[in-house]
């Protein structure tokens, strides 16, 4: 079943059709929306609360177009909304998440002191690039996400953010050139 039958299929009042949604577009939306709140728990909520709604207001999507990007459209939205009240919530499951990575027990080679020194140094790069987005303002963060992650284009950008074309091209060099500065040793 592709994505129009799916849509077609909720639309009848078939929550069965939801799976192949799911299964369609969960990754790329539960990457964009914890890469613009940095709280996996809050984004894997953002998510599932999405699809519940989608289902809910299927009847909304205008049939000439896709569901995906009216679907990411919402999840961005409410990533947004959740980052503006980031600052006054804290996930004990990102303090967890930073753990995963020993609970592994990777060893390359045999030599743990090898595999560890990897493990850390692949942290710590992925903790600056956390960090230098975290530094960019909410829809900068938003238009770097949506065109580098998810790989949409700029129209496609801008018709999720709600902006114009010109305003994301505009998003994206001021944070460009900021990435740039905060991760020129990297």
């Amino acid at each position: 079943m592709d994505e129009l039958a799916a849509v077609e299929q909720l639309k009848q009042g078939d929550i069965a059709g939801l799976e192949i949604l799911v299964q369609l577009h969960q990754i790329r939306a539960l990457r964009a929306v914890f890469l613009i709140t940095q709280d996996y728990a809050l984004a894997e909520d953002i998510v599932q609360s999405s699809f519940v709604r989608a289902f809910e207001r299927i009847h909304q999507l205008d049939p000439d177009r896709p569901f995906g990007p009216w679907f990411l459209r919402s999840v961005v939205n409410d990533a947004l909304k959740a980052s503006a009240r980031g600052a006054r919530l804290f996930s004990l499951d990102r303090l967890a998440g930073t753990f995963d990575g020993w609970r592994s027990g990777t060893v390359l080679d045999g030599r743990l002191d090898h595999a560890i020194e990897q493990s850390v140094e692949a942290a710590e790069t992925r903790a600056e690039i956390r960090a230098a987005l975290a530094k960019l303002t909410v829809q900068q963060r938003t238009a770097v996400v949506a065109r580098y992650y998810l790989q949409l284009n700029e129209a496609e950008t801008a018709e999720i953010m709600g902006c114009a074309r010109g305003t994301v091209k505009w998003y994206l060099h001021h944070a460009r050139r900021q990435l740039k500065t905060l991760l020129h040793p990297l």
